[in-house]
Protein backbone atom coordinates (compact mmCIF):
# COMPACT_ATOMS: atom_id res chain seq x y z
CA UNK A 1 0.00 0.00 0.00
CA UNK A 2 1.62 3.45 -0.86
CA UNK A 3 0.24 6.62 0.11
CA UNK A 4 2.35 9.84 -1.21
CA UNK A 5 -0.90 12.32 -0.56
CA UNK A 6 -0.91 13.53 -3.91
CA UNK A 7 -4.83 14.76 -4.84
CA UNK A 8 -5.68 12.45 -8.26
CA UNK A 9 -5.37 14.65 -11.27
CA UNK A 10 -6.19 13.98 -14.87
CA UNK A 11 -5.06 15.28 -18.46
CA UNK A 12 -4.43 13.73 -21.57
CA UNK A 13 -1.65 13.05 -24.09
CA UNK A 14 -1.80 14.69 -27.65
CA UNK A 15 0.32 14.00 -30.59
CA UNK A 16 1.56 16.82 -32.19
CA UNK A 17 0.78 15.98 -35.45
CA UNK A 18 1.49 19.00 -38.14
CA UNK A 19 -0.65 18.01 -40.57
CA UNK A 20 -3.62 18.24 -38.16
CA UNK A 21 -2.40 21.02 -36.11
CA UNK A 22 -5.85 22.93 -35.56
CA UNK A 23 -7.13 19.70 -34.35
CA UNK A 24 -4.35 19.54 -31.74
CA UNK A 25 -5.21 22.58 -30.31
CA UNK A 26 -8.68 22.33 -30.45
CA UNK A 27 -8.48 18.76 -28.22
CA UNK A 28 -6.47 21.20 -26.00
CA UNK A 29 -9.01 23.40 -25.42
CA UNK A 30 -11.46 21.02 -24.98
CA UNK A 31 -8.97 19.85 -22.06
CA UNK A 32 -9.67 23.23 -20.57
CA UNK A 33 -12.86 23.59 -20.99
CA UNK A 34 -14.50 20.33 -19.31
CA UNK A 35 -11.71 20.77 -16.33
CA UNK A 36 -9.23 18.01 -17.13
CA UNK A 37 -5.63 19.11 -15.02
CA UNK A 38 -3.19 18.62 -18.26
CA UNK A 39 -2.21 18.90 -22.02
CA UNK A 40 0.73 17.39 -22.58
CA UNK A 41 2.99 16.56 -25.70
CA UNK A 42 5.69 14.09 -26.80
CA UNK A 43 9.31 15.78 -28.32
CA UNK A 44 10.70 14.52 -30.93
CA UNK A 45 12.45 16.99 -32.69
CA UNK A 46 14.01 14.91 -35.73
CA UNK A 47 10.40 13.96 -36.40
CA UNK A 48 9.72 16.06 -39.38
CA UNK A 49 5.91 15.49 -39.22
CA UNK A 50 5.20 16.91 -35.69
CA UNK A 51 5.22 20.29 -34.34
CA UNK A 52 7.72 21.43 -32.13
CA UNK A 53 6.55 20.93 -28.94
CA UNK A 54 7.94 23.97 -27.24
CA UNK A 55 6.08 26.33 -29.56
CA UNK A 56 3.16 23.99 -29.37
CA UNK A 57 2.97 24.59 -25.30
CA UNK A 58 3.20 28.07 -25.90
CA UNK A 59 0.19 28.32 -28.38
CA UNK A 60 -1.91 25.74 -25.73
CA UNK A 61 -1.10 28.24 -22.79
CA UNK A 62 -2.17 31.18 -24.75
CA UNK A 63 -5.33 29.87 -25.92
CA UNK A 64 -6.59 28.19 -22.59
CA UNK A 65 -7.24 29.79 -19.06
CA UNK A 66 -6.71 26.90 -16.00
CA UNK A 67 -5.29 23.52 -17.59
CA UNK A 68 -1.16 23.18 -16.96
CA UNK A 69 0.77 22.87 -19.64
CA UNK A 70 3.78 19.98 -20.02
CA UNK A 71 6.43 18.07 -22.30
CA UNK A 72 5.55 14.38 -21.99
CA UNK A 73 8.96 14.49 -22.57
CA UNK A 74 11.38 16.84 -23.52
CA UNK A 75 14.37 15.78 -25.47
CA UNK A 76 17.25 16.51 -23.37
CA UNK A 77 20.18 16.13 -26.15
CA UNK A 78 18.48 18.25 -28.23
CA UNK A 79 17.75 20.91 -25.66
CA UNK A 80 20.33 22.82 -24.27
CA UNK A 81 19.54 23.06 -20.19
CA UNK A 82 20.55 26.95 -19.78
CA UNK A 83 18.05 27.98 -22.21
CA UNK A 84 15.53 25.78 -21.30
CA UNK A 85 15.50 27.06 -18.06
CA UNK A 86 15.10 30.44 -19.52
CA UNK A 87 12.09 29.31 -22.19
CA UNK A 88 10.30 27.24 -19.32
CA UNK A 89 10.47 30.30 -16.71
CA UNK A 90 9.19 32.94 -19.38
CA UNK A 91 6.26 30.62 -20.47
CA UNK A 92 5.66 29.82 -16.82
CA UNK A 93 5.14 33.37 -15.93
CA UNK A 94 3.14 34.18 -19.45
CA UNK A 95 0.91 31.46 -18.43
CA UNK A 96 -0.05 32.40 -14.72
CA UNK A 97 2.34 29.39 -13.70
CA UNK A 98 0.81 27.05 -15.84
CA UNK A 99 4.07 24.84 -16.72
CA UNK A 100 5.42 21.91 -15.49
CA UNK A 101 8.89 19.92 -17.22
CA UNK A 102 8.77 16.54 -17.93
CA UNK A 103 12.32 15.44 -19.46
CA UNK A 104 13.56 12.28 -20.71
CA UNK A 105 17.18 11.47 -21.18
CA UNK A 106 17.17 10.93 -24.88
CA UNK A 107 16.18 7.97 -27.12
CA UNK A 108 16.55 7.37 -30.81
CA UNK A 109 20.13 8.48 -30.93
CA UNK A 110 20.31 8.40 -34.66
CA UNK A 111 17.39 10.91 -35.17
CA UNK A 112 19.22 12.83 -32.39
CA UNK A 113 22.74 12.71 -34.09
CA UNK A 114 21.28 13.72 -37.33
CA UNK A 115 19.74 16.95 -35.96
CA UNK A 116 23.42 17.87 -34.75
CA UNK A 117 22.94 16.34 -31.32
CA UNK A 118 25.26 14.09 -29.17
CA UNK A 119 25.25 10.53 -29.83
CA UNK A 120 25.14 9.06 -25.62
CA UNK A 121 25.63 6.18 -23.95
CA UNK A 122 22.96 4.81 -21.32
CA UNK A 123 25.22 5.67 -18.62
CA UNK A 124 26.45 8.83 -20.24
CA UNK A 125 22.22 9.84 -21.39
CA UNK A 126 21.45 9.80 -17.27
CA UNK A 127 24.45 11.57 -16.14
CA UNK A 128 23.60 14.38 -18.74
CA UNK A 129 20.01 14.74 -17.33
CA UNK A 130 21.08 14.92 -13.76
CA UNK A 131 23.59 17.57 -14.73
CA UNK A 132 20.93 19.14 -16.49
CA UNK A 133 17.95 18.94 -13.72
CA UNK A 134 20.91 20.92 -10.97
CA UNK A 135 21.42 23.49 -13.89
CA UNK A 136 17.77 24.07 -14.58
CA UNK A 137 17.00 24.68 -10.81
CA UNK A 138 19.98 26.33 -10.14
CA UNK A 139 19.23 28.78 -12.95
CA UNK A 140 15.28 29.07 -11.56
CA UNK A 141 16.90 30.80 -7.88
CA UNK A 142 17.69 33.85 -8.26
CA UNK A 143 18.73 34.40 -4.77
CA UNK A 144 21.93 33.62 -6.04
CA UNK A 145 24.25 36.22 -8.32
CA UNK A 146 25.71 33.39 -10.59
CA UNK A 147 25.63 30.00 -12.02
CA UNK A 148 28.53 27.98 -11.88
CA UNK A 149 27.77 23.98 -13.11
CA UNK A 150 31.06 22.43 -14.64
CA UNK A 151 30.10 18.89 -15.82
CA UNK A 152 31.20 16.02 -17.52
CA UNK A 153 28.51 17.14 -20.30
CA UNK A 154 27.38 20.61 -19.73
CA UNK A 155 29.26 24.30 -18.82
CA UNK A 156 27.87 26.99 -16.95
CA UNK A 157 30.35 29.74 -16.24
CA UNK A 158 29.00 32.78 -14.71
CA UNK A 159 25.22 33.01 -16.37
CA UNK A 160 23.52 35.25 -14.09
CA UNK A 161 19.97 33.12 -12.58
CA UNK A 162 16.50 34.14 -14.21
CA UNK A 163 13.81 35.01 -14.51
CA UNK A 164 12.24 32.89 -11.66
CA UNK A 165 9.57 30.88 -12.76
CA UNK A 166 6.10 31.99 -11.51
CA UNK A 167 5.48 29.10 -9.05
CA UNK A 168 7.74 25.76 -8.29
CA UNK A 169 8.04 24.02 -11.51
CA UNK A 170 7.90 20.23 -10.69
CA UNK A 171 10.58 18.55 -13.07
CA UNK A 172 8.82 15.04 -13.81
CA UNK A 173 11.07 12.08 -15.03
CA UNK A 174 9.86 9.01 -17.38
CA UNK A 175 11.70 6.88 -15.54
CA UNK A 176 12.30 2.57 -15.77
CA UNK A 177 16.17 0.99 -15.59
CA UNK A 178 17.32 0.83 -11.58
CA UNK A 179 20.33 3.87 -12.37
CA UNK A 180 17.14 6.30 -13.51
CA UNK A 181 14.51 5.33 -10.92
CA UNK A 182 17.38 6.11 -8.45
CA UNK A 183 17.74 9.60 -10.49
CA UNK A 184 14.11 10.09 -10.14
CA UNK A 185 14.20 9.48 -6.63
CA UNK A 186 17.20 11.55 -5.38
CA UNK A 187 16.48 14.90 -7.89
CA UNK A 188 13.03 14.73 -9.61
CA UNK A 189 9.57 16.07 -8.69
CA UNK A 190 7.80 13.37 -10.53
CA UNK A 191 7.79 9.92 -11.77
CA UNK A 192 6.38 9.77 -15.41
CA UNK A 193 6.14 6.61 -16.82
CA UNK A 194 4.07 5.15 -19.94
CA UNK A 195 1.71 1.83 -20.60
CA UNK A 196 3.53 -0.16 -23.22
CA UNK A 197 7.00 0.48 -21.59
CA UNK A 198 6.15 -0.53 -17.91
CA UNK A 199 3.90 -3.52 -16.71
CA UNK A 200 1.09 -2.62 -14.37
CA UNK A 201 2.67 -5.83 -11.74
CA UNK A 202 6.17 -4.02 -12.02
CA UNK A 203 5.14 -0.34 -10.89
CA UNK A 204 5.04 -1.81 -6.67
CA UNK A 205 9.29 -2.47 -7.37
CA UNK A 206 10.24 0.21 -9.57
CA UNK A 207 8.28 2.79 -6.38
CA UNK A 208 10.31 0.85 -3.66
CA UNK A 209 13.68 2.16 -5.92
CA UNK A 210 12.45 5.39 -6.02
CA UNK A 211 11.53 5.92 -2.31
CA UNK A 212 15.03 4.37 -1.49
CA UNK A 213 16.76 6.76 -3.52
CA UNK A 214 14.93 9.57 -2.15
CA UNK A 215 15.43 8.22 2.05
CA UNK A 216 18.65 8.08 1.11
CA UNK A 217 19.07 11.52 -0.60
CA UNK A 218 16.99 12.81 2.80
CA UNK A 219 13.91 13.47 1.07
CA UNK A 220 10.15 11.84 1.79
CA UNK A 221 9.46 9.78 -0.65
CA UNK A 222 6.09 11.83 -0.88
CA UNK A 223 8.17 14.61 -2.24
CA UNK A 224 8.10 12.38 -5.63
CA UNK A 225 4.54 12.36 -7.44
CA UNK A 226 3.41 9.15 -9.39
CA UNK A 227 1.98 9.65 -12.47
CA UNK A 228 1.13 7.57 -15.73
CA UNK A 229 0.63 7.82 -19.28
CA UNK A 230 -2.39 5.70 -20.42
CA UNK A 231 -2.81 3.84 -23.95
CA UNK A 232 -5.43 4.81 -25.98
CA UNK A 233 -8.59 3.49 -24.34
CA UNK A 234 -7.39 3.88 -21.03
CA UNK A 235 -8.13 0.96 -18.37
CA UNK A 236 -11.63 0.69 -16.47
CA UNK A 237 -11.78 3.77 -13.00
CA UNK A 238 -12.06 0.85 -10.79
CA UNK A 239 -8.11 -0.44 -11.60
CA UNK A 240 -7.21 3.19 -11.95
CA UNK A 241 -8.53 3.66 -8.58
CA UNK A 242 -6.65 0.54 -7.53
CA UNK A 243 -3.52 1.55 -8.89
CA UNK A 244 -4.03 4.82 -6.71
CA UNK A 245 -4.74 3.19 -3.36
CA UNK A 246 -2.55 0.68 -3.73
CA UNK A 247 0.81 1.99 -5.82
CA UNK A 248 -0.02 5.66 -5.35
CA UNK A 249 -0.08 6.83 -8.43
CA UNK A 250 -1.73 9.91 -9.29
CA UNK A 251 -1.90 11.59 -12.40
CA UNK A 252 -3.40 9.91 -14.78
CA UNK A 253 -2.71 10.89 -18.48
CA UNK A 254 -4.37 9.31 -21.52
CA UNK A 255 -3.26 9.48 -25.19
CA UNK A 256 -6.10 11.27 -26.81
CA UNK A 257 -6.76 11.69 -30.67
CA UNK A 258 -10.73 12.36 -30.27
CA UNK A 259 -13.28 14.86 -28.81
CA UNK A 260 -14.67 11.85 -27.33
CA UNK A 261 -11.85 10.48 -25.70
CA UNK A 262 -11.11 13.98 -24.15
CA UNK A 263 -15.08 14.04 -22.77
CA UNK A 264 -15.16 10.60 -21.35
CA UNK A 265 -12.06 11.06 -19.43
CA UNK A 266 -13.19 14.20 -18.38
CA UNK A 267 -16.42 13.74 -17.78
CA UNK A 268 -17.09 10.04 -16.49
CA UNK A 269 -13.39 8.43 -15.85
CA UNK A 270 -12.16 11.14 -13.40
CA UNK A 271 -15.44 11.92 -11.70
CA UNK A 272 -15.60 7.55 -11.12
CA UNK A 273 -11.85 7.31 -10.12
CA UNK A 274 -12.24 10.32 -7.79
CA UNK A 275 -15.35 9.01 -5.93
CA UNK A 276 -13.70 5.23 -5.55
CA UNK A 277 -10.40 7.24 -3.86
CA UNK A 278 -12.59 8.82 -1.87
CA UNK A 279 -14.43 6.11 -0.38
CA UNK A 280 -11.36 3.66 -0.15
CA UNK A 281 -12.67 1.50 -2.49
CA UNK A 282 -11.29 -0.91 -5.01
CA UNK A 283 -11.26 -4.52 -6.58
CA UNK A 284 -7.97 -5.99 -6.71
CA UNK A 285 -6.42 -6.31 -9.49
CA UNK A 286 -6.00 -10.10 -11.18
CA UNK A 287 -3.54 -12.12 -8.99
CA UNK A 288 -3.32 -9.16 -6.11
CA UNK A 289 -3.84 -10.37 -2.66
CA UNK A 290 -6.79 -10.19 -0.43
CA UNK A 291 -5.54 -7.68 2.04
CA UNK A 292 -4.14 -5.55 -1.15
CA UNK A 293 -7.36 -3.20 -1.10
CA UNK A 294 -7.52 -0.21 1.47
CA UNK A 295 -9.52 -1.22 4.30
CA UNK A 296 -12.48 1.07 4.45
CA UNK A 297 -12.88 3.26 7.17
CA UNK A 298 -16.10 5.55 6.98
CA UNK A 299 -16.24 8.38 9.68
CA UNK A 300 -19.25 11.32 9.73
CA UNK A 301 -18.47 14.76 10.45
CA UNK A 302 -20.52 17.73 10.40
CA UNK A 303 -20.82 19.50 7.03
CA UNK A 304 -17.07 20.55 5.96
CA UNK A 305 -18.06 22.43 2.81
CA UNK A 306 -18.29 26.00 2.91
CA UNK A 307 -20.95 27.76 0.32
CA UNK A 308 -18.56 31.11 -1.12
CA UNK A 309 -19.93 34.17 -0.10
CA UNK A 310 -21.08 36.75 -2.56
CA UNK A 311 -18.84 40.16 -3.40
CA UNK A 312 -19.22 42.38 -0.57
CA UNK A 313 -19.62 45.27 -3.45
CA UNK A 314 -21.42 45.02 -6.96
CA UNK A 315 -19.29 46.57 -10.10
CA UNK A 316 -22.91 47.10 -12.06
CA UNK A 317 -25.81 49.67 -11.52
CA UNK A 318 -28.27 47.51 -13.04
CA UNK A 319 -29.48 44.20 -11.47
CA UNK A 320 -30.07 41.05 -13.65
CA UNK A 321 -32.94 40.12 -10.58
CA UNK A 322 -34.22 41.09 -7.48
CA UNK A 323 -32.46 38.85 -5.25
CA UNK A 324 -34.85 39.95 -2.60
CA UNK A 325 -37.35 37.28 -4.51
CA UNK A 326 -35.19 34.44 -4.15
CA UNK A 327 -36.63 31.98 -2.32
CA UNK A 328 -34.82 29.47 0.66
CA UNK A 329 -34.93 25.83 1.32
CA UNK A 330 -32.78 26.09 4.23
CA UNK A 331 -34.10 25.06 7.46
CA UNK A 332 -36.02 26.48 9.82
CA UNK A 333 -34.17 24.50 12.53
CA UNK A 334 -30.78 25.86 11.70
CA UNK A 335 -29.46 24.07 14.53
CA UNK A 336 -30.93 20.84 13.59
CA UNK A 337 -28.80 21.39 10.21
CA UNK A 338 -25.75 22.17 11.56
CA UNK A 339 -25.75 19.05 13.80
CA UNK A 340 -26.19 16.48 10.61
CA UNK A 341 -22.92 14.55 10.17
CA UNK A 342 -22.16 13.21 6.68
CA UNK A 343 -19.80 10.64 5.12
CA UNK A 344 -16.47 11.56 3.17
CA UNK A 345 -18.84 10.70 0.13
CA UNK A 346 -21.95 12.79 0.66
CA UNK A 347 -19.86 15.54 1.63
CA UNK A 348 -17.89 14.99 -1.72
CA UNK A 349 -20.78 16.37 -3.97
CA UNK A 350 -20.75 19.61 -2.68
CA UNK A 351 -16.83 19.89 -2.91
CA UNK A 352 -17.62 19.21 -6.52
CA UNK A 353 -20.35 22.19 -6.78
CA UNK A 354 -17.48 24.32 -5.50
CA UNK A 355 -14.55 22.86 -7.71
CA UNK A 356 -16.61 23.35 -10.85
CA UNK A 357 -18.06 27.22 -9.75
CA UNK A 358 -14.01 27.71 -9.11
CA UNK A 359 -13.43 27.05 -12.26
CA UNK A 360 -16.46 29.11 -13.75
CA UNK A 361 -14.99 32.22 -11.58
CA UNK A 362 -11.51 31.71 -13.01
CA UNK A 363 -12.88 31.56 -16.83
CA UNK A 364 -14.78 34.54 -15.82
CA UNK A 365 -11.48 36.90 -14.16
CA UNK A 366 -9.79 35.51 -17.24
CA UNK A 367 -12.59 37.11 -19.82
CA UNK A 368 -12.23 40.48 -17.63
CA UNK A 369 -8.70 40.60 -18.05
CA UNK A 370 -8.82 39.77 -21.77
CA UNK A 371 -11.90 43.44 -21.48
CA UNK A 372 -9.09 45.48 -19.87
CA UNK A 373 -6.25 44.44 -22.41
CA UNK A 374 -8.70 45.57 -24.87
CA UNK A 375 -9.66 49.22 -23.51
CA UNK A 376 -5.56 49.40 -23.45
CA UNK A 377 -5.28 48.76 -26.98
CA UNK A 378 -3.48 45.47 -26.57
CA UNK A 379 -5.54 42.97 -27.88
CA UNK A 380 -8.58 43.46 -29.86
CA UNK A 381 -12.83 42.50 -29.87
CA UNK A 382 -11.79 39.12 -32.13
CA UNK A 383 -9.99 38.14 -29.65
CA UNK A 384 -12.18 38.73 -26.65
CA UNK A 385 -15.25 36.71 -28.78
CA UNK A 386 -13.33 33.56 -29.14
CA UNK A 387 -12.49 33.65 -25.75
CA UNK A 388 -16.21 33.94 -24.74
CA UNK A 389 -17.03 31.24 -27.31
CA UNK A 390 -14.34 29.09 -25.61
CA UNK A 391 -15.34 29.21 -22.17
CA UNK A 392 -17.18 26.32 -20.20
CA UNK A 393 -20.17 28.89 -19.22
CA UNK A 394 -20.80 28.64 -23.13
CA UNK A 395 -20.36 25.48 -24.30
CA UNK A 396 -21.55 23.46 -20.74
CA UNK A 397 -24.41 26.28 -21.03
CA UNK A 398 -22.61 26.28 -17.06
CA UNK A 399 -25.48 25.04 -15.05
CA UNK A 400 -25.41 23.01 -12.09
CA UNK A 401 -27.89 20.52 -14.12
CA UNK A 402 -25.69 19.86 -16.79
CA UNK A 403 -22.40 19.14 -14.43
CA UNK A 404 -24.89 17.14 -12.29
CA UNK A 405 -26.37 14.91 -15.20
CA UNK A 406 -22.85 14.09 -16.04
CA UNK A 407 -21.63 13.06 -12.98
CA UNK A 408 -24.88 10.83 -12.62
CA UNK A 409 -24.13 9.34 -15.33
CA UNK A 410 -20.73 8.01 -13.63
CA UNK A 411 -22.64 7.45 -10.14
CA UNK A 412 -24.97 5.81 -12.01
CA UNK A 413 -22.67 3.54 -13.88
CA UNK A 414 -20.60 2.39 -10.25
CA UNK A 415 -24.34 1.15 -8.76
CA UNK A 416 -26.31 0.19 -11.53
CA UNK A 417 -28.91 2.69 -11.08
CA UNK A 418 -30.84 4.38 -14.12
CA UNK A 419 -29.34 8.00 -15.62
CA UNK A 420 -31.07 10.36 -14.22
CA UNK A 421 -30.34 14.60 -13.85
CA UNK A 422 -29.81 15.77 -10.37
CA UNK A 423 -32.58 18.71 -10.20
CA UNK A 424 -35.55 16.21 -10.59
CA UNK A 425 -33.87 13.77 -8.40
CA UNK A 426 -33.69 16.61 -5.72
CA UNK A 427 -37.44 17.58 -7.15
CA UNK A 428 -38.59 13.61 -6.06
CA UNK A 429 -36.28 13.68 -2.44
CA UNK A 430 -37.24 17.33 -0.89
CA UNK A 431 -40.58 19.32 -2.51
CA UNK A 432 -39.39 22.47 -0.39
CA UNK A 433 -36.04 22.46 -2.61
CA UNK A 434 -39.16 22.63 -5.73
CA UNK A 435 -38.97 27.19 -5.45
CA UNK A 436 -35.06 27.04 -5.26
CA UNK A 437 -34.22 24.41 -8.56
CA UNK A 438 -37.04 26.87 -10.30
CA UNK A 439 -35.20 30.22 -9.21
CA UNK A 440 -32.37 28.67 -10.40
CA UNK A 441 -33.40 27.25 -13.62
CA UNK A 442 -34.73 30.66 -14.18
CA UNK A 443 -31.42 32.14 -13.32
CA UNK A 444 -29.37 30.07 -16.03
CA UNK A 445 -31.52 31.58 -18.76
CA UNK A 446 -30.89 35.00 -17.26
CA UNK A 447 -26.99 34.45 -17.68
CA UNK A 448 -27.24 32.77 -21.03
CA UNK A 449 -29.17 36.16 -22.44
CA UNK A 450 -26.21 38.15 -20.46
CA UNK A 451 -23.77 36.16 -21.83
CA UNK A 452 -25.05 37.16 -25.37
CA UNK A 453 -25.38 40.90 -24.10
CA UNK A 454 -21.33 40.89 -24.01
CA UNK A 455 -20.89 39.33 -27.30
CA UNK A 456 -23.21 41.73 -28.81
CA UNK A 457 -21.18 44.60 -27.36
CA UNK A 458 -18.26 43.33 -28.41
CA UNK A 459 -19.78 43.08 -32.24
CA UNK A 460 -21.06 46.76 -31.95
CA UNK A 461 -17.68 47.99 -30.35
CA UNK A 462 -15.64 47.41 -33.78
CA UNK A 463 -19.11 48.05 -36.04
CA UNK A 464 -18.70 51.49 -37.51
CA UNK A 465 -20.63 54.32 -35.40
CA UNK A 466 -21.37 51.64 -32.80
CA UNK A 467 -21.17 51.80 -28.42
CA UNK A 468 -17.93 52.02 -27.61
CA UNK A 469 -15.48 50.02 -24.83
CA UNK A 470 -17.40 51.71 -21.95
CA UNK A 471 -20.33 49.60 -23.04
CA UNK A 472 -18.62 46.56 -23.19
CA UNK A 473 -17.49 46.94 -19.62
CA UNK A 474 -20.47 47.93 -18.45
CA UNK A 475 -21.85 44.61 -19.81
CA UNK A 476 -19.21 42.65 -18.20
CA UNK A 477 -19.56 44.17 -15.16
CA UNK A 478 -22.95 43.52 -15.13
CA UNK A 479 -22.30 39.81 -15.96
CA UNK A 480 -19.83 39.75 -13.49
CA UNK A 481 -22.55 40.40 -10.73
CA UNK A 482 -24.86 38.19 -11.93
CA UNK A 483 -22.62 34.86 -12.17
CA UNK A 484 -20.98 35.80 -8.62
CA UNK A 485 -24.05 36.33 -6.71
CA UNK A 486 -25.98 32.83 -8.67
CA UNK A 487 -23.16 30.69 -7.45
CA UNK A 488 -23.05 31.82 -4.44
CA UNK A 489 -26.90 31.73 -4.23
CA UNK A 490 -26.34 27.77 -5.83
CA UNK A 491 -23.68 26.42 -3.20
CA UNK A 492 -26.06 27.98 0.02
CA UNK A 493 -29.11 26.23 -1.20
CA UNK A 494 -28.06 23.08 -2.33
CA UNK A 495 -24.45 21.89 -0.49
CA UNK A 496 -26.41 20.58 2.12
CA UNK A 497 -29.05 18.60 0.21
CA UNK A 498 -27.08 17.26 -2.05
CA UNK A 499 -24.89 16.06 0.93
CA UNK A 500 -28.08 14.27 2.15
CA UNK A 501 -29.71 13.08 -0.73
CA UNK A 502 -26.78 12.94 -3.10
CA UNK A 503 -26.77 13.53 -7.32
CA UNK A 504 -28.91 10.29 -7.84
Amino acid sequence: MADYGHEPQFGIFVTPDAAQADAVLALARLADAVGLDLVTFQDHPYQAKFLDTWTLLSVVAAQTTHVRVAPNVLNLPLRPPAVLARAVASLDRLSGGRVDLGLGAGAFWDGVAAMGGPRRTPGEAVDALSEAIEILRALWDTSQRSVRQVGEHYAIVGAHPGPAPAHDVEIWVGAYKPRMLRLTGTQADGWLPSMGYIELEDIPEANARIDDAAAAAGRPPSAIRRMLNLLAGGLEPERLAELNLRDGISTFILAASSDDDVRRFAEETAPAVRELVLAGESRPLAGAGAGAARPVVVESTPLAADPTPPPARRLSAEQAWDEATRPTARGADAGETGARRYTPDQQAAGRHLIDVHDHLRAELDRLREIIEQVARGETDATTARQHITRMTIRQNNWTLGTFCETYCRVVTQHHTLEDRSVFPHLRRSDPALQPVLDRLEAEHVTIADLLERVDQALVSLVAPGGDGIANVNATVDLLTDALLSHFSYEERELIEPLARHGFY
